[in-house]
């Protein structure tokens, strides 16, 4: 697994964790990287994920989960205009963290080609969603990206 998809399902267990109950960011980021210096868990799979994690991979997650957070109700308003018959407070919570997250990479980080954006942002969902999950992310997520790349 690539060092920024590592990065990117780091990121969706921190938004994952922030929605669900951790009420900070820094708590977040911080249990991130003490889980990458000590990987010892009770929680075996985030324990994996974060094993060897190098700084590059944390700081990349790290902009991730601040980046949505900083920009939740924009991005948000977003989906919600680019989404057929969903309410973004109805979507199943790891689509919603998904498409927050692939949003904000689409709408502020420019240096990340979209087709990479949408790629990733389905086989997260492949692997961490439903099995309709990556069909509805990508259905959404191309309306996005349509309306955020425009001149």
């Amino acid at each position: 697994m690539g060092s920024r998809r590592k990065s990117r399902e780091l990121a969706l267990q921190g938004l994952y964790a922030l929605e669900f109950g951790t009420p900070k960011i820094d708590g977040v980021v911080r249990e991130l990287r003490r889980l990458a210096a000590e990987p010892a868990s009770e929680d075996e799979d985030l324990a994996t994920l974060v094993k060897g994690a190098d700084a590059g991979t944390l700081d990349f997650a790290e902009k991730l989960v601040r980046g949505v957070a900083a920009h939740k109700d924009e991005i948000d308003v977003l989906l919600g205009e680019c989404s057929t018959n969903w309410k973004v407070a109805r979507m199943a919570m790891v689509d919603r963290n998904i498409l927050r997250m692939a949003t904000f990479e689409l709408k502020w980080l420019a240096d990340i080609p979209p087709k990479v954006t949408l790629n990733e942002a389905i086989e997260i969902a492949k692997r961490y969603g439903t099995a309709d999950s990556s069909a509805f992310i990508n259905g959404i997520l191309d309306r996005v990206a349509a309306v955020t790349r425009e001149p």
